[in-house]
């Protein structure tokens, strides 16, 4: 019996012991008769648990999108408007996207072309905003630095510079990013404190929105983990553009 039952089991049976408000306590006989009723019903309907089960985890799942929602709501600008954050897609889209990534993970390097795909799919529709977050090491920390620098003096460049540094497998070496830098004409760049600001706010946010690990994408007002397989990212994107046509 996992644990969830287990809490669905407690919940029901404190539910069914509570006296209703001003009347007397239950008798200890009382009790143990209930407790006996309420295996025995149990016992007899086990999908009980099973239906009860769904509709705590569908509240639940609703309590916490309303509330990652309010919490969007109340950090618009740091989120979709931050100057000092890339952003790729349509200039006035009717969804955007929040992508938390890492150079140093492997997962965010498969996810990030099915990221690129979907910004393709929709043109018009989708707008991305990209969060560095430098969780694995050094080198990630200085590649994000280079490419947030970038992002800031010369827009148009960043995505060429994004782009080799993301497609590099394994751990990047100090001499990675610089093949990175000389592969797209950027061997003068230094990376500026402007930069650095960025991923503390990226850190920040992401640690008050609750990103565990990298790739997260937060697509409305729910915050997906993981390398998603791209047919199941197309579809909450298709899911939450159908609320806003």
């Amino acid at each position: 019996m996992n644990l969830r039952t287990l809490t669905l089991i407690a919940s029901f049976s404190t539910a069914l012991l509570a006296p209703a408000l001003h009347a007397a306590p239950f008798t200890p006989e009382q009790e143990a008769r209930i407790k006996e009723l309420i295996r025995e019903t149990l016992v007899q309907n086990p999908k009980i648990l099973d239906e009860a089960a769904e509709s705590w985890e569908k509240q639940n799942s609703a309590a916490q999108e309303a509330q990652l929602g309010n919490f969007i709501k109340g950090n618009q600008d740091v989120l979709f408007n931050s100057a000092t954050s890339p952003r790729l897609g349509a200039k006035n889209p009717k969804l955007t996207l929040v992508l938390f990534t890492d150079y140093n993970c492997p997962y965010c390097k498969q996810f990030d072309p099915q990221i690129a795909k979907l910004l393709k799919a929709y043109p018009n529709d989708l707008g991305l905003v990209i969060k560095l977050l430098p969780f694995k090491g050094q080198t990630s920390a200085k590649a994000a630095q280079y490419s947030l620098t970038l992002w800031q003096q010369d827009p148009a460049r960043f995505l060429p510079l994004h782009d080799k540094l993301m497609s590099k497998q394994g751990m990047l070496t100090e001499t990675d990013i610089n093949k990175a830098l000389a592969a797209t004409d950027n061997l003068t760049l230094k990376p500026d404190a402007k930069a650095t600001e960025e991923l503390r706010n990226s850190l920040r946010i992401g640690t008050l929105l609750g990103v565990q690990g990298t790739p997260a994408t937060l697509i409305g007002n729910q915050l997906v983990p993981g390398a998603l397989p791209y047919e199941e990212l197309e579809q909450l994107v298709k899911t939450e553009l159908a609320k806003r046509s």
